[in-house]
């Protein structure tokens, strides 16, 4: 907060373009049998989980995607990519990849990538924390996970 010349608070104002495309962003933790998902607004910088897309096939999750594209008209996609602890990709990074790829051709929209490393485990403890953990909410760690993907591109855009 910064004070104006009457002494009031006012909050400063991202700076223009700190998130090219700007409206509407859709986030997604991939993975091979359930995706999560997050919505946030860029200008405010703030996200929420969504849902989760529980297909494993690629045709039906794109389906799923377009779904999702239609309703809320984002302007630009963020995804995790999985990387080993030491930074080193493997075969999940490359299906990520693949599906960052996919993404940006059928709805011509950017795809931010965003690293995901221990995403799922914050989740996990961010539901514990809330009393939302153990087998019954297993399910919740995926979108809750899309969530803290996208708050983490929208806290710092420049790390992708």
């Amino acid at each position: 907060m910064d004070r104006n010349d009457s002494g009031l608070a006012t909050q400063r104002a991202a700076p223009a373009g700190r998130f090219a495309g700007g409206g509407t962003v859709l986030a997604f933790d991939f993975g091979e049998k359930y995706t999560g998902v997050a919505v946030g607004e860029a200008s405010i910088g703030v996200a929420h989980p969504l849902g989760l897309i529980a297909t494993a096939g690629n045709a039906a999750r794109m389906d799923e995607v377009a779904t999702l594209v239609a309703e809320w008209k984002p302007g630009f996609l963020v995804l995790g990519l999985p990387f080993s602890m030491d930074g080193t990709e493997h075969e999940l990074t490359r299906r990520c990849r693949r599906f960052a790829r996919q993404l940006e051709a059928r709805f011509r929209l950017p795809v931010k990538l965003v690293d995901e490393r221990l995403s799922s485990a914050a989740a996990e403890e961010t539901l514990r924390a809330a009393g939302k953990g153990g087998r019954k909410h297993k399910l919740r760690v995926h979108q809750v996970s899309a969530q803290i993907i996208l708050q983490s591109y929208f806290d710092d855009p420049g790390s992708t």
